[in-house]
């Protein structure tokens, strides 16, 4: 159960994929067409009218249609990923009886607050962790942060491989010069270009503000520099582009939107940039890192698994531009560098965090609770 499709698409595909190979595989969400998950192959889908934000009278709706759900279908096991959908999950498998309850912690939305709100969410992710049997997180460092903040007891969670929820398909997620020289030329971006480039959605906690000031900066000192923007403007930041003077788009500047296809748009990129404040195991830094691409991140438990500092990619501090500036005036001036940290990404990429380590773990923990 997920709150929105596209989170199974992207996250849960390949896991979903093998264990279709023992198992009948169902998709509770918020869909209404099958055409969004088409490429699951799932035994049944559901449409579960969940949202992301918090409404009593909606949420209790949609926990009594789970809960009707889940007691007509009779599941041997029910795994829910995102916040909204691991509540409702929990307390509709828990009053139906299911037996095997599962979620997996991906990132804490409360990270970042304070005051009621931080406690009502925090609050959340503990009623979680109590009415589950099963337990995951998607790196070693996120579950030390529950542990910390007393959100999880030491050992109560698992971590499959070295982390990450879905890992990285390598057969998909692939260096193509070809598919370089073509996106590069849709876009618009000159040959001899660094281009940066984010994957996620546009919002206040990807630290976007900090990416464009940093980059105004760049660009107002060089000419051969590109920001590309991929995913879902939930902050209207394309509307505040008028504000940085020094990024126009059609010269230095693209949005692409979302796409199905992040394995052809990251290859139009140079660096990956993710000046984020907080973060799930960050599969698409794993992504930009399987094609080649050093990245510029910070310290927060998300993404500390997910890079190496010095290595394969820069470190920024969080909501700073200064120092986001100083790591990507940095890659611009040494180009080799930004080959050598590619290189050294894509080989740990491949090496630590290939999908069919994170695919066995889920189909290994399966098969031990369902036999």
């Amino acid at each position: 159960m997920v709150t929105v499709p596209v989170a199974a698409e992207w996250f849960l595909r390949d896991h979903i994929v093998a264990l279709k190979e023992r198992y009948d595989v169902y998709l509770a969400s918020n869909l209404t067409d099958e055409k969004e998950v088409e490429r699951l192959d799932l035994t049944g889908w559901h449409k579960i009218d969940i949202q992301r934000e918090i409404s009593l009278t909606h949420d209790l709706k949609t926990l009594w249609q789970t809960y009707r759900y889940f007691r007509r279908m009779k599941f041997d096991a029910i795994h829910s990923v995102t916040p909204k959908a691991g509540l409702i999950a929990a307390l509709a498998g828990w009053l139906a009886g299911i037996k095997h309850r599962t979620h997996i912690f991906t990132g804490q939305v409360w990270a970042t607050r304070q005051g009621v709100m931080r406690a009502l969410l925090k609050a959340i992710d503990k009623m979680i962790a109590r009415l589950d049997n099963h337990l995951m997180t998607d790196s070693k460092a996120q579950r030390a942060f529950l542990v910390k903040e007393g959100v999880l007891k030491e050992g109560q969670a698992m971590v499959f491989a070295n982390g990450s929820i879905n890992g990285v398909n390598a057969e998909r997620f692939v260096p193509d010069e070809r598919i370089r020289q073509d996106m590069r030329s849709e876009i618009g971006i000159a040959e001899g270009t660094l281009c940066f480039i984010f994957v996620g959605r546009l919002n206040h906690d990807k630290g976007i503000g900090e990416l464009y000031a940093a980059f105004d900066r760049l660009a107002s000192e060089v000419s051969d520099v590109f920001l590309l923007l991929v995913g879902w403007d939930e902050g209207n930041y394309i509307g505040k582009l008028p504000a940085y003077s020094h990024i126009e788009t059609g010269r230095n500047f693209h949005y692409y939107g979302f796409t199905t296809e992040p394995e052809r748009v990251l290859n139009a990129g140079d660096v990956f940039v993710l000046p984020t404040y907080r973060e799930g195991f960050s599969s698409s830094l794993l992504e930009a890192a399987c094609v080649g691409m050093p990245c510029i991140s910070t310290d927060v438990y998300g993404v500390q698994d997910a890079y190496v500092v010095g290595e394969t990619g820069l470190q920024c501090e969080v909501g700073d531009a200064e120092t986001l500036y100083q790591c990507m005036r940095k890659m611009y001036d040494d180009r080799a560098l930004v080959r050598r940290m590619g290189e050294k990404a894509r080989e740990r990429a491949l090496r630590d965090f290939n999908v069919r380590d994170i695919t066995a773990g889920w189909m290994g923990f399966y098969q031990e609770i369902l036999h």
